[in-house]
């Protein structure tokens, strides 16, 4: 939901002093709370909404809270409600603004809340705007994809056990057919060592994206928390190759979209889960693991979306023959969603939820994928 997003981009955007001050203030509501220091921002707010002090309906104590705290984070919860009554069509009618009592009361308080210095527009404006995407190619698909792992096996001297990508190649066709679709200029490099990465990455950073609408960049490879491995087996973190487009190292995309796709662990830890009957005997026995990265991952500034195919500390799951759980999900979604004018982090959401409930036998391991964002406007890939 909504509500949800909401306070797990608030719990990204706190930083730790902040979050020591919530604990502080919160002291008598949640002592709990302040004497853990492992408690995270999240935990936090679940122990709000048992006490009763937070809820979808239930925001004061939060932004009375913020307001003290930080600023931006009020205006990142006051964003969220004006997108919400947008999401709603709460419109105010004529015989509305005419009668006394509750609503004439509520909609000055939108009109309010909305637009102080044009009061007839507040419905207008709580519409959460969408990143113009017309141009033609929209800009650049980079595809890095991993595959053959020799040199790492050769080159390290401590065994890393990286097996070569089988089935990489799968995913890195499906993400070419879709970002094709979408009116993306597809550019692919195969089996880069670190280095290599360094330099492709430098290359289309320094491009002129001027007449380009949006980058994205798909990452297939193995890794660990925080970082993904070149073929050599050298590692590289995902925030250097992420800040190379921020406004100030890539001017030309300030202000626009940079998307991000990594499929690689993030750990080697498994998610388990209750196994589950089906209607289908069918599994896929053959399944491997990318593992050897969290949202230290993502650059500060905004426009960022970051789509990781696990949660920290933990594998996800390529087939050999059918390609990486993460990325079919996405590529299928893509496909089907962008069509309807859906946004990212709606697709996101679905992609979430079919991986969830994929599981790899024998002990019914999970998958999570995790996207973490700085967008401050809806994401659509206009197919027409």
């Amino acid at each position: 939901s909504l509500y949800r997003y909401l306070l797990f981009q608030l719990s990204e955007d706190i930083a730790e002093d902040e979050m020591k001050s919530f604990k502080f203030l919160l002291g008598k509501e949640l002592p709990k709370c302040r004497l853990n220091p492992k408690t995270t921002m999240l935990d936090v707010f679940i122990e709000m909404e048992k006490k009763g002090i937070l809820g979808e309906d239930n925001l004061s104590m939060l932004k009375s809270l913020c307001a003290e705290i930080n600023i931006s984070l009020l205006k990142r919860i006051e964003e969220y409600e004006l997108n919400l009554f947008g999401e709603e069509e709460m419109v105010i009618t004529g015989e509305q603004r005419g009668s006394t009592g509750g609503h004439e009361a509520h909609a000055r308080w939108l009109v309010s809340s909305v637009a102080p210095d044009s009061p007839g527009r507040w419905n207008e404006s709580s519409r959460l705007e969408a990143y113009k995407m017309t141009s033609r190619p929209r800009g650049v698909c980079l595809i890095l994809n991993n595959h053959n792992f020799a040199k790492a096996r050769e080159a390290v001297p401590e065994p890393k056990n990286m097996k070569d990508r089988n089935g990489t190649d799968v995913d890195a066709a499906a993400l070419r057919r879709v970002f094709s679709k979408l009116h993306f200029t597809i550019a692919e490099y195969r089996d880069l060592t670190a280095e290599e990465i360094r330099k492709i990455v430098n290359i289309y950073r320094c491009q002129d994206h001027k007449d380009k609408d949006c980058f994205v960049c798909c990452i297939l490879s193995h890794g660990k928390k925080g970082i993904i491995y070149g073929v050599d087996g050298q590692e590289v973190p995902i925030q250097e190759l992420t800040t190379s487009f921020t406004g100030q190292n890539c001017h030309s995309l300030a202000g626009k979209p940079k998307v991000f796709f990594v499929q690689a662990c993030q750990g080697d830890a498994c998610q388990k889960g209750v196994t589950i009957e089906t209607d289908s005997g069918e599994q896929d026995y053959s399944v491997e693991t990318d593992a050897r990265f969290q949202l230290d991952c993502i650059p500060s500034e905004a426009d960022f979306l970051l789509g990781m195919a696990t949660l920290q500390d933990y594998v996800s799951y390529r087939s050999p023959r059918e390609g990486t759980w993460y990325i079919q999900a996405l590529c299928q979604h893509l496909e089907c969603s962008c069509p309807r004018g859906e946004d990212i982090l709606t697709i996101l959401t679905a992609v979430n939820q079919e991986v969830s409930r994929k599981s790899c036998k024998p002990n019914a391991e999970k998958q999570m994928p995790q996207p973490s964002f700085t967008l401050r406007k809806k994401l659509i890939f206009p197919v027409n």
